[in-house]
C-alpha cells in the first residue's frame, strides 16, 4: 500500500471489468518484458482470476505481473500459445513497428505509484538538477543534468530503499495513511520520479528578464513577484498541453522519439529487476565505473585545464599566424580541425535535445547548418565582402560604430521611453555580422517551419481532427478519449481515469489571474494587454509546432520572432520601453509552449508505460513546484557573484561565465523595444533581415 487512503481520494482509479492487458513475449523484439507463461496464466485465471506472484527474497522484486480479469477479448486470442499477438491483430495494426518492439503491451493496474519513496526520490533528484540546469544558462558551455542520469540512478536508489525502509504505516492527522515501504520497487514509481525530475530539474526561461533588469538596469524585482512569475510561466503550459494532447498524445502515429528512447530504458531496467542475471550485473558495474570516471574527468576541462575544452590544432602549429588562428579556434573562430575533450561542448550542440535520440535526418540538418555558419559564412564575412561592418564579427553584444560597447542604459528615460537626444549622440547601433545572419535565419526558420507544417503536416492534423470529431459523435457515456482509439496502448489506459479538463482550466485561471495582478501593478515591464496576445500566440502554435517536435525531436526556436512581435506592439504606444519587457513577453509566449511540448513528451512516456494520467499530471506539477524556487535562488547567487563577468566589465579567463544568452537577449530586446522594428530595419546593416521570412517560406 502506498499512500493508500490519501492517494485514493486524490487519484481514484476507474477499474473497468472489460479491460485485459495482454501478455506479449518480446524475446525476439530487442526489449523483453516480464511475462508469465501461458499455462501459468490460464491456470491462475481459472483459480482466482490473476496469476500468482513470486517475490525474490534478495532483490524484493516481483517476478511476474498480474493481469486484470474479465476481459471481453478472447483469452486465447490475446494470449496465444506463441505468447504474442498476430501481426494482423486489430489491437496492433495501428501501432508503428518501432513502438511495438519497445513498449510493453501488458499492465498491472495495482502497482503503486504515488508513494513515500516517490516523494523522497523526487526531492533528492530535482534539487541538484534545478540548480545545475539554471546555472548552466549563464555559461558558454555546460554539462546538462540529464534525465537519463535520473532514470538510471533513481532505479538503484529505489531498489535499495525497498530493502532498507521499514514497512511501517504512518497515519496522517487529517485522515488517511501511507506506508513507508509499500513493497518491491515498482516501475510506475520509477517513471513518476523521472517525470517529476524532467519537470522540475531544469531551468526557467523567466530568469532572463529578472537577470537583465538587475544586471544591466539596476532594477531588482521583488522575490515573491519573481517566483510567482516563474511559476506562472510554467503552469500555464498545462493549458497549452491540454489542447495539444488531444491531437498528439493518443494517436499512435506520433512516436515522440525522446519518450520512446526513455521507454526502452525503462523496459530494460524492469527486465533486469525482474530477471537479474550475472551479465546484466557486470554491465551495470562497467556503467557505473565509466560514470564515475567521466564525472572525475569533467573536473579537468571545467576547473583544472580549461584548454581541454578546445584543442585547436592549427593554433598549435602556427601560433603567430592570424589566419590559422581564426580558422582553428573553437573560441572565436571557425573551429576547423578543433577537437574537444569536454563533454559539455558536445552535449550543448543539440538545442537542448540529445543528439543521440534525435532522428538521423535531423542531425544531418544540424551539421549542415554548422558547416554553412562556421566554414562558409564566417570566412566570407572575415575576408570577403559579406557584411559592411567588420568589427566584432562574432560578438552578440551591441556596439557603436567605432567598436566600443553601446551605452544601452542611457537610451531609456525615467518615463520608460527612448531618449532621442542620447540616441542622436551615440548614433545607430551595430551588431556583429554573425549575429545578423543568426537573426536572418531565425526569421527564415520560423516561416520555413510553418510552411513545412502546412504542406506536410496539415493533412495529418486535419485527419486527426476528423477522427476525433467522428468518434466523439459515437461516444458512449462514461467513456474516455482512450475509447476513441482501438490500439492496445489506449485499451490498457482505459483502466484509469483521465485528467478532467477542468483541472487544466483551474490551473490556467489561477496563473492567468496571478499574472494579471503582477502586470497590472506594474511589477514587470509589459502592458497588461500584451499578455493576452502572448497567451493567444501560444494557443495557436502549440499544436503545429508540437506536431513538428513529435516527429523530428526538434523544437523550432521562435524567441526572436516573439520579441519582434512585442517590439511592434509596444512601439505603437507610449512608455514600456524597458528592454527587459521583451524577454518577459518572450517568456510568456515562448517558454509556455516550449515547456508544453516537453510536458506532452513526458505524458507520452506515461502513456507508453501505462501510468494513470492523473498521477502523471500530479508528478509534473509537483516537480515544477519544487524546482522553481531553487531556480530563483541560483539566479540571485550568480548575479551576486559573477556580475562583472556576465556584464562584460571583466573577462572571465575560462571563457565560461560569459552570459552570452543574456547578452543576445539584451541585444535583440534593445533593437526591437527601444529602437523599434520600423526604425531598426531602415538602418543599412539591418535592411536585409526581413527578407528572411520570405526565404524561409520559399
Amino acid at each position: 500500500m502506498g499512500f493508500s487512503s490519501l492517494r485514493s481520494r486524490l487519484f481514484p482509479r476507474q477499474q473497468e471489468d472489460n479491460i485485459t492487458p495482454a501478455s506479449v513475449d518480446h524475446e525476439n523484439d530487442g526489449v523483453a518484458s516480464s511475462v508469465t507463461g501461458t499455462d501459468e496464466i490460464s491456470k491462475s485465471i481459472e483459480e482466482n482470476g490473476i496469476p500468482t506472484e513470486k517475490i525474490d527474497p534478495e532483490t524484493n522484486v516481483k517476478e511476474s505481473s498480474p493481469i486484470v480479469e474479465n476481459s471481453p477479448l478472447d483469452i486465447e486470442k490475446a494470449t496465444p500459445t506463441s505468447g504474442r499477438f498476430g501481426d494482423d491483430d486489430p489491437l496492433l495494426k495501428d501501432i508503428p513497428w518501432q513502438v511495438r518492439r519497445i513498449v510493453s503491451l501488458e499492465d498491472d493496474p495495482t502497482e503503486p505509484t504515488i508513494t513515500f519513496r516517490y516523494f523522497l526520490l523526487t526531492l533528492i533528484f530535482v534539487a541538484p538538477g534545478a540548480f545545475l540546469s539554471q546555472m548552466s544558462h549563464f555559461r558558454t558551455t555546460s554539462a546538462p543534468y540529464s534525465v537519463f542520469f535520473v532514470q538510471i540512478c533513481s532505479n538503484y536508489v529505489g531498489v535499495w530503499l525497498a530493502k532498507v525502509l521499514p514497512a511501517k504505516t504512518v497515519w496522517l492527522p487529517f485522515g488517511g495513511s501511507f506506508s513507508l515501504n509499500p513493497g518491491p520497487w515498482g516501475t510506475k514509481e520509477h517513471v513518476l520520479v523521472t517525470i517529476s525530475a524532467a519537470s522540475g530539474a531544469t531551468y526557467n526561461l523567466a530568469y532572463a528578464p529578472i537577470s537583465i533588469a538587475e544586471l544591466y538596469f539596476g532594477i531588482t524585482i521583488n522575490p515573491a513577484v519573481a517566483i510567482f512569475f516563474m511559476w506562472s510561466v510554467v503552469y500555464i503550459e498545462y493549458s497549452f498541453a491540454a489542447i495539444a494532447r488531444q491531437f498528439l498524445l493518443y494517436d499512435t502515429q506520433y512516436p515522440w522519439y525522446q519518450a520512446l528512447c526513455q521507454t526502452a530504458l525503462f523496459e530494460t531496467q524492469k527486465k533486469q529487476r525482474q530477471h537479474p542475471s550475472r551479465v546484466s550485473k557486470k554491465q551495470m558495474r562497467v556503467f557505473f565505473g565509466v560514470l564515475a570516471g567521466i564525472t572525475l574527468w569533467q573536473f579537468l576541462p571545467e576547473f583544472v585545464f580549461p584548454m581541454l575544452g578546445s584543442l585547436a590544432f592549427l593554433c598549435w602549429v602556427a601560433p603567430k599566424n592570424k589566419v590559422a588562428n581564426f580558422m582553428g579556434s573553437g573560441l572565436g573562430g571557425m573551429g576547423f580541425l578543433n577537437l574537444t575533450l569536454d563533454w559539455s561542448s558536445i552535449a550543448s550542440l543539440s538545442n537542448s535535445n540529445s543528439l543521440f535520440v534525435t532522428p538521423w535526418w535531423t542531425q544531418v540538418i544540424i551539421f549542415l547548418a554548422f558547416i554553412v555558419n562556421c566554414w562558409i559564412l564566417l570566412p566570407a564575412a572575415k575576408w570577403g565582402s559579406l557584411g559592411s561592418w567588420k568589427l566584432e564579427l562574432m560578438s552578440n553584444r551591441l556596439f557603436m560604430e567605432n567598436g566600443t560597447s553601446y551605452p544601452t542604459t542611457k537610451l531609456i528615460t525615467p518615463q520608460a521611453k527612448l531618449n532621442e537626444t542620447a540616441y542622436e549622440e551615440y548614433g545607430p547601433i551595430y551588431v556583429g555580422t554573425q549575429q545578423l545572419w543568426n537573426m536572418f535565419f531565425d526569421y527564415a526558420a520560423y516561416t520555413s517551419g510553418i510552411s513545412w507544417i502546412c504542406f506536410f503536416g496539415f493533412t495529418q492534423i486535419r485527419d486527426t481532427l476528423k477522427k476525433l470529431n467522428a468518434r466523439r459523435k459515437n461516444k458512449v457515456e462514461g467513456e474516455t478519449i482512450n475509447h476513441q482509439y482501438g490500439d492496445q496502448l489506449n485499451v490498457l489506459q482505459r483502466s484509469y481515469k483521465e485528467v478532467p479538463w477542468w483541472w487544466s482550466l483551474i490551473l490556467f485561471l489561477v496563473t492567468f489571474v496571478v499574472m494579471m495582478v503582477i502586470l497590472g501593478t506594474g511589477n514587470l515591464f509589459i502592458p497588461l494587454w500584451t499578455y493576452f496576445i502572448a497567451v493567444l500566440t501560444g494557443v495557436v502554435v502549440v499544436v503545429p509546432l508540437g506536431w513538428l517536435y513529435a516527429l523530428s525531436n526538434f523544437q523550432l526556436p521562435i524567441g526572436t520572432f516573439n520579441e519582434l512581435l512585442y517590439g511592434l506592439m509596444v512601439n505603437a504606444v507610449d512608455g514600456h520601453k524597458n528592454p527587459s519587457g521583451a524577454s518577459v513577453y518572450s517568456s510568456l509566449a515562448g517558454d509556455a509552449w516550449y515547456r508544453a511540448q516537453l510536458m506532452l513528451q513526458d505524458q507520452k512516456i506515461g502513456h507508453y508505460m501505462h501510468i494513470p494520467p492523473r498521477d502523471t499530471f500530479f508528478a509534473q506539477v509537483f516537480g515544477c513546484f519544487i524546482g522553481i524556487p531553487i531556480n530563483y535562488g541560483v539566479v540571485k547567487w550568480v548575479l551576486s557573484s559573477k556580475a562583472d563577468y556576465l556584464s562584460g566589465a571583466v573577462t572571465d579567463p575560462t571563457h565560461q561565465w560569459t552570459g552570452q544568452g543574456l547578452a543576445t537577449t539584451l541585444t535583440t530586446s534593445t533593437q526591437y523595444v527601444l529602437i523599434g522594428p520600423l526604425r531598426l530595419f531602415q538602418l543599412p546593416i539591418f535592411k536585409p533581415l526581413p527578407y528572411g521570412f520570405l526565404v524561409g517560406a520559399i
